[in-house]
């Protein structure tokens, strides 16, 4: 059989005709024949197709010969935390994050929670699921249930000191997504330790029929409920998460959406103020403030591909402390080089509270010194001749050009990058500026390269 459903990063297809239970168990058995594991950590989340998908899933691997940790209903991290966590050789969520309800999808690590994409595994698992030539182990595997979460949330409590936090409003939306659970569980131990931070819940309970949409806030307009509930409450903070919470999005106290580039920025300084000289490996879309940031508190800026499988092995490779992408993905060495959607927000919060200040005031400075576009979205037919137009149309004014993802072409006072995505047939833009004329520099080379594109 043909299997369609295998992405650059991870499985991701419609459910049916791309992704049903028999491509499930094929790909867990074909899991099982490639690496030869142990045991393998195994979780879903709330989509109302996960549950039957990872039970699937869990038989082909048990058929393989390979022992499963049952995890239930838990977030892509908390795959990722059991897999460099516990005496497992791997692990496998269940989900589509933030596709439509018609799909599902999965993501695979390997032992340490490496991550296994096109080019490190999935297109074996794919040829050997597609071909149904599967080994007969000595005997079938065992399945029992294991509840990660008390460790995962221990875990989760070394990033802050909790006796430095001032008395805080957190206005929290799961988006009927899987962050509920260990939001309940932080607030039992913030309670327990009298730490004075208060929980304002919204669209929290976990519901795969999701009754308010699809959890995906970095779409303008998913982001006003969480903007008008931080108004309506007052909150100091706002957060929200897509369906498997690997992101987290965050919102002032004036409920304004606060841009990922400027978190990368925010975190960097978080992590070296705790120690200087560490390195913090940025992507190439928007960098000037990262740069600055890191050069200020004297760490050293990496450069890598966007891309968790590129992010992820160059923080290995360079011993990072931090790694962050304006896309929200949010990567620490002490969480085995994952991404987090609960650990950038715990860091926010410890800083505001060192600092007595708020989150508007942290970034803006950020946003006014280095204003960008956010990320723009094109649908062209062609990616390569679109972005060689736009590169002939500004090289008689000889930017310096960087082709490390795409294209950025740098004139001084403003940037630009553009890119093919690896995930979706679209082309994607951004742009920034700096000077005195920033914001308007920017909107209007903005404006200006939009046009080419258009053309």
């Amino acid at each position: 059989m043909k299997i369609s459903c295998v992405k650059a990063y991870d499985i991701r297809g419609e459910l049916e005709t791309q992704l049903n239970e028999d491509v499930a168990y094929r790909i867990g058995r074909a899991y099982g024949d490639l690496y030869q594991p142990k045991t393998v950590a195994v979780g879903c989340d709330i989509r109302l197709s996960s549950e039957s998908l990872k039970q699937a899933t869990i038989k082909g691997l048990n058929d393989a010969g390979v022992n499963v940790l049952d995890l239930g209903m838990t977030g892509t991290e908390e795959v990722y935390f059991a897999a460099f966590h516990l005496d497992v050789q791997g692990g496998i969520e269940i989900t589509a994050s933030h596709n439509p309800m018609n799909y599902n999808g999965m993501k695979l690590v390997k032992e340490n929670a490496r991550p296994i994409s096109i080019d490190t595994g999935l297109r074996e698992i794919q040829a050997i699921a597609e071909s149904g030539e599967f080994k007969t182990p000595a005997q079938v595997g065992l399945t029992q249930r294991y509840n990660i979460l008390p460790e995962f949330v221990d875990h989760l409590m070394t990033y802050i000191d909790v006796a430095a936090l001032q008395p805080l409003k957190l206005l929290v939306n799961a988006g009927n997504g899987a962050a509920g659970h260990v939001i309940d569980e932080l607030e039992t131990r913030f309670q327990a330790l009298n730490a004075p931070v208060e929980f304002i819940k919204i669209n929290h309970e976990a519901d795969g029929n999701f009754p308010n949409g699809i959890p995906n806030p970095i779409l303008l307009e998913n982001q006003a409920v969480t903007s008008e509930a931080v108004l309506a409450h007052r909150a100091d903070l706002g957060i929200a998460w897509d369906g498997d919470f690997d992101r987290c999005f965050l919102f002032d106290q004036n409920g304004q959406f606060i841009e990922g580039y400027y978190i990368v920025g925010m975190l960097a300084e978080a992590f070296l103020n705790k120690s200087s000289n560490e390195k913090i490996v940025h992507d190439p879309r928007l960098v000037w403030n990262t740069l600055d940031v890191v050069n200020r508190y004297g760490g050293t800026a990496v450069e890598s591909k966007s891309g968790h499988a590129f992010i992820k092995d160059v923080m290995r490779s360079e011993n990072a402390v931090y790694g962050g992408e304006m896309s929200a993905h949010h990567y620490f060495r002490d969480f085995g080089y994952c991404d987090s959607g609960m650990i950038p927000w715990l860091l926010t919060i410890e800083l505001l509270s060192k600092k007595s200040t708020k989150l508007s005031e942290l970034v803006g400075a950020m946003i006014a010194q280095y204003p960008c576009s956010g990320e723009i979205n094109f649908k062209v037919q062609d990616s390569d001749q679109t972005i060689q137009k736009i590169l002939s149309h500004y090289q008689a004014l000889h930017p310096e050009i960087n082709r490390v993802d795409g294209i950025s072409c740098d004139f001084g006072d403003w940037r630009f990058n553009v890119r093919a995505s690896n995930t979706e047939p679209l082309l994607r833009l951004n742009v920034e500026a700096r000077g005195e004329q920033a914001q308007q520099l920017m909107q209007e080379k903005t404006s200006e390269l939009k046009q080419i594109i258009a053309n």
